[in-house]
């Protein structure tokens, strides 16, 4: 196995992509709840901002700032990891690690976020990913993502892309 190594910042934020074992599988989006209380029980545990998120069926991206001091996000994200897997139906788990039950990739990439310029075009990508995908054609039709919120807090002269 590769050395594998990760820059962690103590109040860092970071870009995150993490994805299903089956790329064909839709079962983010077909359990999207239980990914939304995942989050906000590792949030309530641990917390963290969530800047900008969009959910596809098979992967997520997401930034996440951690608070002064705290560079941990590798326990973050396999809690939520094992939250959501632990609310899904015995049907879909199968064998795997502990927490992924052959649901997720093992591993996530991870870029940390240099400054403003590298933070807009996070954000962009994220919220402009389920258009890239081909799922929709405006990410104003994509009902899994931050952009909402993002155009009612920056007006709608902000757009992605």
């Amino acid at each position: 196995m590769p050395d594998y190594r990760r820059l962690y910042i103590p109040g860092g934020t970071f870009f995150f992509t993490v994805t299903l074992k089956n790329r064909t599988s839709d079962v983010l989006t077909a359990n999207i709840e239980s990914l939304r209380q995942s989050w906000r029980d590792v949030r309530a545990r641990r917390p963290f901002e969530t800047p900008a998120a969009v959910v596809l069926p098979d992967h997520t991206h997401f930034m996440m700032t951690l608070p002064e001091g705290d560079h941990d996000y590798s326990t973050r994200i396999r809690l939520i990891k094992a939250g959501f897997t632990k609310c899904l139906p015995e049907t879909i788990k199968g064998e795997g690690r502990k927490g992924e039950r052959n649901i997720w990739q093992q591993r996530f990439w991870e870029h940390a976020i240099r400054d403003e310029k590298d933070y807009e075009a996070h954000v962009n990508y994220i919220h402009h990913n389920p258009v890239k995908h081909g799922y929709v054609d405006d990410p104003d039709e994509w009902p899994f993502s931050t952009w909402h919120r993002f155009k009612r807090d920056y007006g709608k002269a902000w757009r992605p892309g």
